[in-house]
């Protein structure tokens, strides 16, 4: 990512950039500084194009025609599959581009492997763009806030974290809510986050079993019927306490085996804060325990599917049950 920023400072673009990974706002930000810097204001020497119908031809006849009055041709490719498939032709193209032209690809899915992809890399730039880890993201909600003035402990951010997920966008969007709900203090609370932030159903379930494995019940039966109010289906919410035990027994076997909080993050995907809370909750249940309840929500499941048991009485039930051991 530096390397695309230092480019963009120095004005000196390379001839073809390829952008991927799993994370869609970096993908965006950046595909969008490129061809800012590229491009500025002109029209004239632009092409965009989306899809895996995109002309070879029209690509070649656009880039290699020398720009009218203006420092670039630049083309702007997304999603066209061409890194994941055989494309003849294209290597050949990038490797005849001229100073002149700026190519930008933004792709879903890359293999490495692919031709295309080695010529980019010998050619220009190709940028994985993968969803920063828990101190990165941490410092970008801290570096934003700063710039509005206010603060945030490492614990509420941990717990605006939980709340709204690893996907950047949707961070970046409970932020602009926190940032206006919070403007004149001097920091961001525990009940600021509470108040305005959104909820992924995945932390509400995790807040759900927390209560449960507590022995809560109440508690999580609210978090429960809090979900049914914005409207998420009862089966969607039934299949997250499944795969949320799932990854509770996954935790505990590691526990088990000795394995600390980093291993149990990376094993999961999840950041190392959420491993620890994932950790303590494994311990509430025994392994046994914790594949009958993974085996009763795949039967509620089941007798939903037959119409042997209504699909909110089987989440209500799943969660007592993880209740009342």
């Amino acid at each position: 990512m530096e390397n695309i920023r230092q480019d963009i400072r120095d004005g000196t673009l390379k001839r073809v950039y390829l952008l991927f990974g799993t994370e869609d706002y970096l993908i965006r930000q950046y595909k969008n500084m490129l061809y800012s810097a590229a491009a500025g204001q002109d029209s004239m020497n632009c092409m965009k194009a989306d899809g895996k119908d995109i002309s070879l031809g029209a690509v070649t006849d656009f880039a290699l025609t020398m720009p009218f009055f203006a420092k670039y041709r630049t083309v702007l490719l997304s999603d066209t599959g061409l890194f994941s498939a055989a494309s003849e032709g294209w290597s050949e193209l990038i490797e005849s581009l001229p100073d002149t032209a700026v190519v930008i690809f933004a792709e879903q899915k890359v293999d490495k492997r692919n031709k295309l992809y080695k010529t980019v890399q010998k050619v220009g730039y190709a940028c994985e763009l993968n969803t920063p880890d828990e101190r990165t993201l941490k410092k970008w909600i801290g570096g934003i806030l700063k710039k509005e003035g206010l603060g945030i402990s490492e614990s509420v951010c941990e717990e605006f974290l939980l709340r709204t997920g690893q996907d950047m966008e949707n961070i970046k969007n409970q932020l602009e809510k926190l940032i206006s709900y919070c403007r004149g203090s001097a920091g961001v609370t525990y009940d600021d986050v509470n108040a305005v932030c959104s909820v992924v159903p995945q932390s509400q379930v995790f807040k759900m079993i927390e209560a449960a494995a507590e022995g809560r019940t109440q508690e999580a039966l609210a978090y429960y019927y809090d979900l049914l109010a914005l409207r998420e289906p009862s089966m969607r919410i039934l299949y997250l306490i499944g795969r949320h035990i799932n990854q509770l027994l996954i935790t505990r076997r590691m526990i088990s085996e000795g394995q600390g909080q980093s291993s149990v993050a990376s094993e999961l995907g999840i950041m190392p804060f959420a491993a620890g809370k994932l950790m303590r909750q494994a311990r509430s249940y025994t392994q046994d325990e914790l594949l009958g309840l993974l085996k009763m929500c795949v039967a509620n499941e089941e007798a939903v599917k037959t119409g042997n048991m209504d699909e909110k009485i089987a989440v209500e039930t799943a969660l007592i049950k993880c209740s009342d051991r």
